[in-house]
């Protein structure tokens, strides 16, 4: 889980460098269209913020927490390949690498059971499993 966790965290850090890159050059050079500058500048800093809360999901060990990543990597997917097709294999490669990497972890049977186990209860009494024995 810790290393889905880095590798989301990743791409959250790199997706508030893209958006904090973007919103720098709007603010400094002529962006062709301003409004769409500043729209993919909210939201690359809003899908950042929202992939390190994933992350961060992940390692205290929070159930909603494997969906969106699934979901995040399922989108980097198509995007690295896009990538790769445009022969910009710098960036493509890693990020398919992260992609497939994350979502090998996060679905693996022990992954699974780490976030789906219920917490064993303490007393079995309680559980009503049977009478405590005296």
């Amino acid at each position: 889980m810790t290393a889905a966790a880095a590798l989301e965290g990743a791409e959250g850090v790199a997706a508030l460098g893209f958006g904090a890159f973007v919103a720098w050059e709007t603010l400094v050079g002529e962006p062709m269209d301003v409004v769409t500058a500043w729209a993919v500048t909210g939201m690359a800093l809003l899908g950042g913020c929202c992939m390190l809360a994933v992350a961060r999901g992940l390692l205290a060990a929070e159930r909603w927490s494997r969906s969106p990543l699934v979901l995040t990597q399922l989108f980097a997917l198509p995007v690295s390949w896009s990538l790769l097709q445009s022969e910009q294999y710098r960036y493509g490669v890693p990020l398919m690498a992260a992609a497939v990497l994350a979502l090998v972890l996060v679905l693996s049977g022990p992954s699974t059971r780490f976030l789906l186990a219920e917490e064993e209860p303490e007393d079995s009494a309680e559980a009503g499993q049977g009478r405590p024995r005296s």
